[in-house]
């Protein structure tokens, strides 16, 4: 007995061995006969649902479509029937081969290669997809696509993981006749699946547009300060030339000013201008350094005003130095004063 045990113990170490090799896994418990072997299994496309097409900067929703394409290639006799039972077997069995190609429990994540665009949500999962079906909602991933990322395409990876039907077995105990159609008593059946992963291209587009940076700026000033000047060189790093451009500062307190904004005109891509803004500073504002954001009003290409994203000047506050010359002012006539007034009392006692 011990023996049997060992050697069926054995018998189903090495079908579970095939099965991880071969990556399909099956039932602990696998019985019935196998009277057909299907040939075929799922294969999951992608398309993107709604715009490829989005601003750099932004954190943008994109949408993927999955659609199982898959298809039956034939299949042929594993096992001949031999009584009316087995051919109500086998009859049943093909009905249930033919769910091959539907792919089951599938878990979808989306890639990105680039450290311009940043895939912020998880995987994305879909309970089961037939033949020639469309996912009935699209899978939605979050994107957060770099701040100056350059114009252009990007490549992206949605990895797919799924299970299919990879065989069928079927069994019963006897075929009864009852009315007009036989049935089988104890009917059951067995399913071997496989597990299959899919790498599936999709590509987003950053459109092409004008886009800022500071060079330098300069901006010292001290508390109490009128008209104090600050500059800014703003650099045109996008595709796209501007017109009409006008910066402007979003001033506040220590700060105020009647001149916070400065006429830029025309920027071609690579090209930067200076300007100067001028800023009063509240006479008892905290000493320390400051940012004040500032943002171009422009005319694009295609003749609509937009106004870009914020860019930040660096400010210093400088406490007030105190002024020596009215102090010693002081001094000086105390000491003049109190010496004419001892060369007075030395002539009366002369």
């Amino acid at each position: 007995m011990k023996i049997k045990v060992i050697i069926a113990m054995a018998c189903m170490m090495a079908i579970l061995a095939t099965a991880s090799c071969q990556n399909t896994y099956i039932p602990y418990e696998l019985g019935g006969d196998n009277y057909y072997t299907m040939d075929g299994s799922p294969d999951v496309s992608a398309s993107i649902s709604g715009t490829d097409e989005f601003e750099r900067g932004d954190t943008v929703t994109f949408y993927v479509d999955l659609t199982n394409n898959g298809v039956i290639k034939g299949f042929k006799a594993a096992q001949t029937p031999q009584n009316s039972k087995e051919f109500a077997l086998a009859d049943a069995e093909l009905q249930e081969e033919y769910k091959k190609t539907t792919a089951l429990g599938i878990a979808a994540s989306l890639i990105s290669d680039s450290q311009q665009i940043e895939v912020m949500s998880g995987d994305q999962v879909i309970e089961s997809l037939e033949l020639g079906d469309k996912t009935k909602q699209p899978l939605e991933f979050t994107l957060k696509i770099g701040e100056h990322a350059p114009a252009g395409k990007y490549p992206l990876n949605l990895n797919i993981s799924y299970d299919y039907q990879d065989n069928v077995r079927v069994s019963a105990s006897r075929l009864i006749f009852s009315g007009s159609s036989p049935t089988l008593v104890d009917y059951k059946v067995s399913y071997i699946y496989h597990k299959a992963n899919q790498t599936l291209p999709v590509t987003i587009t950053i459109k092409k547009q004008a886009d800022f940076e500071i060079l330098n700026a300069s901006g010292v000033l001290s508390a109490g300060a009128k008209m104090a000047p600050i500059s800014a060189t703003y650099k045109n790093i996008g595709e796209d030339p501007i017109s009409d451009a006008v910066a402007r500062l979003s001033i506040f307190k220590p700060f105020s000013s009647t001149d916070d904004q400065a006429f830029i005109g025309t920027l071609q891509p690579g090209e930067n201008k200076t300007v100067v803004f001028r800023l009063d500073v509240d006479s008892d504002a905290t000493p320390k350094d400051y940012g004040i954001n500032s943002e171009i009003k422009y005319t694009d290409i295609k003749g609509e005003t937009v106004i870009s994203k914020s860019i930040e000047i660096p400010v210093e506050i400088k406490a007030t130095t105190s002024s020596l010359v009215l102090p010693a002012a002081i001094i000086i006539i105390v000491i003049i004063a109190a010496s004419g007034y001892l060369y007075r009392k030395k002539q009366k006692k002369a």
